[in-house]
């Protein structure tokens, strides 16, 4: 993770995630993230290498059954505007990790069941995969930008990893919250209380 470019106070840096995902995230329906690591994790759990990102969508291992019903049709938007081989990439939401927890066991993850658009069978597939590592639970404060920003297509983006560093200045842009403080904060305690 070295290269990174300057970007004015921002971290230069990605979490790539699924592009339906992503949509999630940035229209308030969902503000938690699971994750275990890529298939080509340098490191062989996940790590938080940044506490602030922007989030890179990722299309190739969506399918449908491993979401909800009401995710479907985002779903289909995405894959309808997916350019396999497109010369750059769009960054349109920023987010912060207020909280990152450690799930081990079912019952656990069965109660963030309401708060996500994965089906309980991805879920479980998530917790078992790698089984001797927990799966992570971010809480994410998400930020759209005003302007999506578009920077070239680099091969390292490439392959089934979390992070990437953006090599080029990624042209600023203002932030606008997804939800206010107090959103945010009410959605944090649902979470919390449900996990107990």
């Amino acid at each position: 993770m070295n290269n990174r470019a300057t970007n004015g106070g921002r971290e230069a840096v990605a979490l790539k995630e699924w592009a339906v995902v992503v949509r999630a995230l940035a229209s308030g329906e969902q503000i938690l993230l699971l994750r275990k690591g890529g298939i080509a994790e340098e490191a062989k759990a996940f790590q938080l290498l940044s506490p602030a990102f922007y989030l890179m969508e990722t299309y190739e291992h969506q399918k449908a059954e491993l979401l909800k019903p009401e995710a479907q049709a985002t779903l289909q938007d995405t894959l309808r505007e997916w350019q396999p081989d497109a010369e750059t990439v769009q960054l349109s939401l920023y987010g912060e990790v207020t909280e990152e927890l450690e799930i081990r066991d079912q019952e656990t993850l069965d109660k963030l069941y309401p708060y996500h658009i994965w089906t309980q069978e991805m879920a479980e597939q998530r917790l078992r995969w790698k089984r001797k590592q927990p799966l992570h639970l971010l809480l994410i404060r998400a930020w759209r930008l005003t302007e999506a920003a578009h920077v070239p297509m680099r091969a390292p983006y490439l392959g089934c990893k979390s992070w990437v560093s953006i090599e080029d200045d990624v042209p600023q842009s203002s932030l606008e919250p997804v939800l206010t403080d107090t959103e945010y904060e009410a959605r944090c305690r649902q979470i919390r209380a449900a996990l107990g």
